[in-house]
């Protein structure tokens, strides 16, 4: 008999979760998707009418990612686009984009500690302020993260979903 722990509620809603739901959600899209080619040009129209609730939501959360871009409508684009996010999660951001933003951090510092140094009496006060305001920053953005993995995890089981319907394996693996 297997005992299982149950979490409490404040562990439900952390952002450790969230990112353990999501990668478990790609890695799964990831075994049952055993030819990703078979995802190029299956395009993304999603019938809402579907009888179930969970469906429909999912199917929205896959439309939500469309882009404008019509090269990037289809399934295999998504599919990629997951991955790699995971990747992002598990490696840290790329190196090659790490430099790119250290050196326009670089140059952009560099273009205004020369402007700085005549307002540094009046940015004192500003950096109070600032530093108060961390806390509410922090919240903001462990908000808007968690929301993002979770439509990020909806959009994961979403394409798993439909590449099991399109391959016809339904019931395979479940």
């Amino acid at each position: 008999m297997m005992m299982q722990l149950s979490e409490p509620p404040k562990q439900k809603n952390s952002l450790f979760n969230a990112m353990h739901r999501f990668i478990g959600a790609v890695n799964n899209m990831d075994q049952t998707v055993m030819v990703p080619s078979l995802l190029r040009d299956v395009p993304l129209d999603l019938d809402l009418d579907q009888d179930r609730d969970q469906d429909r939501d999912q199917d929205r959360a896959l439309a939500a990612l469309r882009s404008s871009d019509p090269e990037e409508t289809d399934m295999y684009s998504y599919y990629q686009l997951l991955k790699s996010i995971r990747g992002d999660i598990e490696w840290g951001v790329r190196l090659k984009e790490r430099n790119l933003a250290v050196t326009r951090t670089h140059s952009s510092a560099s273009s205004s500690s020369s402007s700085s140094s005549s307002s540094a009496s009046s940015s004192s006060s500003e950096e109070e302020e600032d530093e108060e305001d961390l806390e509410k920053q922090f919240q903001f953005h462990l908000t808007g993260l968690q929301g993002v993995l979770s439509k990020l995890t909806q959009q994961a089981d979403c394409l798993t979903r439909r590449y099991t319907e399109e391959v016809g394996i339904g019931g395979w693996g479940h």
